[in-house]
């Protein structure tokens, strides 16, 4: 059975946006979805969501796929660090991800984000668990720039895909669906089939 994990992103929750739209179609498919609840959502830290989405995969392998908004994604690259030499997930999908660097406008929002950018990554080790991976961008993001880009594309060689007035993905500015993300899911599952 193949297992798709969504992690949200800052201040996020499973029924938030287009989560449930994605695991519906998902399902349909007949995949097996996870949208867990990450930890004091409103306050993220890598120190807490990475153990819980460890915690909530259990063991992963090439049947188990991410999908990722936002912090989302750096916590499950971070995740994908911890796991032990030779276990390989199917692949990953980054929405709105980010490594270098956050446009942000509260001193409150700073200190969260500046704790997640300054949480340390492996780029090769994180490499050797991830096959395949898609990262995903809006033109328009608010708080995410496109120069995030750089890192996803060179150090983990994700398929880079920049959507037009998009904005962050967010739930909050009426993104309930995102085809983008399933057609990717699929393509990589796909991949993985006839591989």
């Amino acid at each position: 059975m193949k297992r798709v994990y969504i992690v949200h992103g800052w201040g996020g929750y499973p029924e938030e946006g287009w989560f449930p739209w994605l695991k519906k179609e998902l399902e349909a498919k007949g995949f097996e979805v996870h949208v867990p609840q990450m930890p004091n959502a409103d306050k993220p830290r890598m120190e807490t969501w990475v153990p819980a989405l460890a915690q909530a995969v259990g063991s992963a392998d090439d049947h188990t796929y991410f999908v990722g908004h936002s912090m989302g994604c750096k916590t499950i690259v971070c995740y994908l660090e911890t796991l032990p030499a030779g276990i390989h997930i199917g692949g990953a999908i980054f929405v709105a991800g980010f490594f270098k660097r956050l446009t942000l406008g509260t001193d409150e929002d700073h200190e969260t984000a500046n704790a997640c950018l300054g949480f340390p990554v492996k780029f090769e080790k994180i490499k050797s668990h991830l096959p395949q991976s898609v990262a995903i961008f809006s033109d328009n993001d608010p708080w995410v720039p496109l120069d995030n880009q750089d890192d996803f594309r060179d150090k983990l060689g994700s398929e880079i895909v920049i959507e037009h007035k998009m904005g962050h993905f967010s739930g909050s500015t009426g993104t309930t669906e995102l085809p983008i993300a399933l057609e990717k899911v699929l393509e990589i599952a796909q991949k993985n089939t006839t591989s």
